[in-house]
């Protein structure tokens, strides 16, 4: 069995907020594949069906971020899963807007939810894959921006994102990470870089060149992802501090 862990905070207040984007790319799986979210088990919100053949299981935490691990640990030890056949979804403020970036191991990279993670299985050897939230807007508070929503120009970058992150789980599945990580570790918004201008100006000037990596082509558009619960939530938000690293 494999299992899809999507990272996020429970309860409406924090539906489609960057900080859920795990939660939404697991709500996508469950809507594709016809697998109902609604056992309340392990510390978790999980619902049990098959992609690409393969039984799943699919997880959203119910702990809170800093804290994911204790659902994932339990899950674990119960089914007494290879750590290679759990794969992690979270958010990183450190790549640009709608990037994937799909490791097949590694450090927690200053994510809170994946420090803990690790922290309860014992090991860094389990797949992730990090969705680009992009930056923190200047100005902003790093809790008020993660626990923000996307603006309106971000929102279609962001369903693309959450399409070609359910296409690496399926990957994933059907072949295995490696294959997963060549088609999917790609930017579709690169950054423009900033050259220095040349000498013989008297006045520097600042050219933008674009980056050259190009997205993969899109395929069938999936709408975005809304995360459904109902309990009421009173517990203050967790806010993992991503650093660059991974």
């Amino acid at each position: 069995m494999r299992v899809i862990i999507g990272l996020g905070n429970p309860g409406m207040k924090y539906a489609g907020t960057r900080h859920n984007i795990g939660f939404d790319t697991v709500t996508a799986l469950a809507d594709k594949y016809n697998i109902k979210l609604k056992d309340k088990k392990f510390n978790g919100l999980i619902g049990e069906g098959f992609i690409e053949g393969e039984k799943v299981m699919l997880v959203q935490p119910q702990t809170f971020m800093n804290l994911s691990g204790e659902c994932v640990g339990l899950i674990a030890g119960f089914y007494k899963l290879e750590p290679e056949n759990i794969i992690v979804i979270c958010d990183d403020i450190n790549l640009d807007t709608g990037r994937l970036r799909i490791r097949a191991k590694g450090s927690a990279g200053g994510h809170n939810g994946l420090k803990n993670i690790i922290a309860h299985l014992g090991t860094e050897a389990f797949p992730r894959i990090r969705i680009g939230v992009g930056e923190k807007t200047e100005g902003w508070d790093l809790a008020d921006y993660v626990l923000a929503r996307f603006s309106k120009d971000d929102e279609p970058v962001m369903r693309d994102a959450i399409k070609n992150a359910v296409g690496a789980v399926e990957t994933w599945i059907s072949d295995d990470i490696g294959t997963a990580m060549n088609h999917y570790n790609i930017n579709p918004n690169p950054k423009p870089k900033k050259e220095k201008a040349s000498k013989a100006s008297d006045t520097p000037q600042v050219t933008e060149a674009s980056d050259t990596s190009k997205a993969a082509e899109a395929q069938d558009i999936l709408q975005a992802a809304e995360t459904k619960y109902t309990s009421e939530v009173t517990e203050t938000p967790v806010v993992c501090h991503p650093e660059e690293g991974s």
